[in-house]
């Protein structure tokens, strides 16, 4: 399976790694184009792909990640459109970006995949929302080559893409309320007397540790939350604490700020 990428930042690094260290396709056999030549070598150094400065010769191939800025890709697009054969899966993780437009930018029909990662793919733990255009949905069976090759390096589902604002709030901007939430409990560490180091990986490992009970144990997350309540306990002087301030509500209306940010663009 021959892969290209155009854009080797963060995120095109973290797919590539997921794609070599799971075997879904060799080195050998994917292309990343980009204008960092120093972030190139990088790539070629690490993972043995071959780069290349000119986009179109990443261009062709089973798949072609689009890993660019929402502010150039139609450019890029303009760039390589002719370079891309009928059968050529494209996935675009730029995000605002609709299926309509970047169809809109290619001016031909093409097998699109609209995807939205989020940041700790970097560290293999991604979650990712797959949209496919029309012509994929008729081909869908071929969807299963990029689902494996999120799942290399996280999660993903395939979603309508009505659901992508949804989206960019409960997974593509949620880690930055996570670090906050890490951060908040880390400073009450401290006032405890914990030093900021070590506040701060108690508060990691608890946050890392309860994310994956919810999805080991598939229940609930207030069952989950009960369980650590006991009668007349410190931890449901803490819960009553949270809500008293708001803290659902709080979290409940960021994300409805974030969904209406995201429909607006």
């Amino acid at each position: 399976m021959k892969i290209g990428f155009i854009g080797g930042g963060n995120m095109g690094s973290a797919i590539i790694g997921g794609i070599v260290k799971a075997g879904i396709a060799p080195a050998a056999d994917i292309t990343v184009a980009d204008l960092n030549t120093a972030g190139l070598e990088r790539l070629k150094e690490e993972y043995g792909v071959n780069t290349v400065t000119d986009n179109t010769k990443a261009a062709g191939g089973d798949i072609l990640f689009l890993c660019v800025k929402p502010n150039v890709i139609a450019a890029v697009i303009e760039e390589i459109k002719d370079a891309v054969g009928e059968d050529t899966i494209v996935v675009s993780i730029a995000a605002g970006r609709s299926i309509e437009m970047l169809e809109g930018c290619f001016k031909k029909p093409v097998k699109l995949i609209r995807a939205m990662p989020n940041t700790p793919a970097l560290v293999g733990e991604g979650m990712a929302a797959l949209s496919l255009n029309a012509l994929m949905e008729e081909h869908r069976e071929e969807s299963k080559a990029v689902v494996d090759i999120f799942n290399s390096f996280g999660r993903a589902e395939i979603v309508p893409e009505k659901l992508m604002d949804a989206v960019t709030a409960v997974s593509g901007s949620s880690p930055a309320y996570v670090f906050m939430f890490i951060e908040a409990m880390a400073d009450a560490a401290v006032i405890g007397g914990m030093p900021r180091a070590q506040a701060y990986t108690f508060a990691a490992q608890a946050v890392l540790g309860s994310a994956k009970m919810v999805l080991d144990t598939g229940k609930h997350p207030g069952e989950l939350k009960d369980m650590v309540c006991s009668p007349a306990g410190t931890t449901i002087d803490a819960v009553a604490s949270l809500e008293a301030d708001g803290f659902r509500s709080a979290v409940i209306k960021a994300m409805k700020a974030c969904m209406d940010k995201s429909a607006g663009m």
